[in-house]
């Protein structure tokens, strides 16, 4: 008797979802997410998100609550239609990511994922007015950060 592949008749939810990395081009905003994807499943749970905060230095407490934060507000918008969330594992798929922008949103991305640019991440003019934003929100700015811009 042949054995089956290893993801055939799986019962692993988003095992299907891997091929997010295998059908071309990924969006900007799949691309920035997919850093998260520690094992490229297509699928980020919360303890790697927690591994890539830690991968970028940030400290055990940041990469735990924002593990919590980041995956308990984005899993349920990103769970294909056809499919149920596990319960209590949060998952963040990275094929359905531009379902979960939201109205808060900085305006790089579009509502597919891709930037108005039209090419791999934001425009100057972009990043710009991302920092000139916060600027004009934070009481407390660096003086010379408006010089850089």
């Amino acid at each position: 008797m042949a054995a089956e592949p290893a993801d055939a008749g799986s019962s692993k939810p988003g095992s299907s979802m891997a091929d997010v990395y295998e059908q071309g081009e990924l969006t900007p905003l799949q691309r920035h997410v997919a850093f998260f994807d520690r094992d490229k499943d297509g699928v980020i749970y919360p303890s790697e998100t927690y591994e890539g905060f830690r991968a970028i230095g940030a400290g055990v407490p940041l990469s735990a609550f924002s593990a919590l934060f980041i995956n308990g507000l984005l899993g349920p918008k990103t769970v294909p239609e056809n499919e149920k969330a596990p319960a209590l594992k949060l998952p963040i798929y990275v094929k359905n990511i531009q379902k979960g922008k939201h109205g808060s949103d900085s305006g790089v991305y579009d509502a597919n994922g891709s930037t108005d640019s039209g090419h791999h991440g934001a425009s100057p003019a972009q990043v710009r007015g991302l920092f000139l934003k916060s600027l004009r929100r934070s009481s407390r700015s660096m003086p010379t950060l408006g010089l850089m811009l």
